[in-house]
């Protein structure tokens, strides 16, 4: 498919996306910026749901950064055991803490380049860290949500992430980078799950039929 066609079919797609979700809260409860950074690394490949469910407790006993540095890692990973990939989670995390507080005066990085320093964080992690945060938008953050859907409205025909998020970051006007994740996993959730993956019956899809488009 073309540019200007990938690029007509991503105005269509803003479009819906915006009107039914105008605003739209946190899917992730946090407390404070590191707090946000824990949500995040523990919300891959779990619910969100999940990880609030787990941090609710967590943020309780561990309530300052410090706290995350003098972790010993055993017990902590018995505080996350409820998560998906709780060892690997634990242990990025808490070293995590530790390089902040070495490596960056205690202050969560500000730039991609930095934030994909840290342990456990790719660019998906970093995009929704440095744009909650700090307002920073260097990508579009590519969850299962946003690769599902943006095969499903053919805007990308890749499976790699990062090749995804390039084919977006083509298309998108960079104002909307930062929301348009959080839209599609919205969409994602209510109308488009993966077991709807074919179905043409979403508002995107009928609007996207609408227009005549063709693949």
């Amino acid at each position: 498919m073309n540019l200007e066609l990938r690029k007509k079919r991503a105005r269509v797609v803003l479009k819906e996306l915006k009107r039914l979700y105008p605003t739209l809260q946190p899917f992730l409860h946090s407390n404070n910026d590191f707090e946000f950074l824990v949500a995040v690394i523990l919300s891959a490949q779990c619910t969100d749901k999940k990880v609030n469910e787990v941090t609710e407790k967590l943020f309780q006993k561990y309530k300052k950064r410090e706290d995350y540095v003098n972790a010993k890692l055993e017990n902590f990973e018995k505080d996350i055991n409820q998560i998906g990939l709780y060892k690997s989670k634990a242990k990025n995390i808490l070293a995590c803490a530790k390089m902040i507080q070495e490596q960056f005066h205690g202050k969560i990085p500000n730039t991609m380049e930095k934030m994909i320093l840290l342990p456990g964080v790719g660019r998906k992690t970093a995009n929704v860290v440095l744009g909650n945060i700090y307002g920073v938008v260097e990508g579009i953050a590519v969850d299962t949500h946003v690769a599902r859907l943006s095969e499903k409205f053919s805007l990308s025909d890749h499976k790699d992430r990062e090749k995804i998020e390039k084919d977006l970051m083509h298309i998108l006007p960079k104002k909307e980078w930062f929301l348009f994740t959080n839209r599609m996993i919205a969409y994602g959730r209510e109308y488009s799950p993966a077991h709807k993956k074919k179905s043409l019956e979403d508002p995107i899809s009928q609007a996207l039929l609408q227009k005549n488009f063709t693949k």
